[in-house]
């Protein structure tokens, strides 16, 4: 880890928060923010968490569905656990997952999944995007009616692609920069809510 990148988390006042206040990460501050702006978290909602490791949104999610809420967080890195959070090991993809996470549909779907950067711009955006179409293939098949989704893409030339397809499959598709996430980032989050699940099979 270089030193300026060190230099530079230190000076985060997001991070700074974070560490302040227990949390496992400072991406819980983009999720709080999205959860005020948009009705995707709702007390005894059940919530699939897409790449929770380290857990950062996962606790977030506990929170705001308390006290009956459910939070299911999966990860191929271990999570530590916390009561009303399922830990599922596996990958988004991983043809067996649907198979294991039951029967019980959920009221939200998120997805903070990042890439493994390359520092090649248009390799990264291309890869985020991929990651959003696993997470929305997904979402699709295990979110309820009405239900919402919530994934971090990279902005780039591919957008307008990957939101004509989400579009037919939530009442409202929208994207928004949540105040925590750096000015010089080109992540932006994807908000489908109102489901539909009968958009395809």
């Amino acid at each position: 880890m270089g030193r300026r990148f060190v230099q530079e988390r230190r000076q985060d006042r997001y991070y700074r928060a974070a560490q302040r206040e227990g949390l496992r990460s400072r991406a819980a501050f983009k999720l709080v923010h999205l959860a005020h702006r948009y009705p995707i978290l709702r007390p005894g909602d059940r919530v699939l968490d897409l790449g929770a490791a380290p857990g950062g949104w996962s606790l977030v999610a506990l929170e705001l569905t308390a006290p009956n809420g459910e939070v299911v967080g999966v990860d191929v890195r271990p999570i530590e656990p916390a009561p009303r959070l399922t830990v599922v090991r596996g990958r988004v993809g991983d043809p067996d997952l649907i198979a294991r996470l039951g029967d019980e549909t959920f009221d939200t779907v998120l997805s903070d999944m990042s890439p493994r950067i390359s520092g090649a711009y248009a390799t990264d955006h291309a890869r985020s995007v991929e990651l959003v179409r696993a997470a929305a293939r997904l979402a699709h098949q295990v979110l309820a009616e009405g239900g919402s989704f919530v994934a971090k893409l990279f902005d780039g030339d591919m957008r307008p692609e990957i939101e004509r397809e989400l579009a037919p499959e939530y009442r409202r598709l929208d994207r928004t920069k949540p105040p925590a996430s750096r000015s010089q980032s080109s992540e932006i989050y994807l908000i489908g809510l109102g489901h539909r699940r009968a958009t395809h099979p």
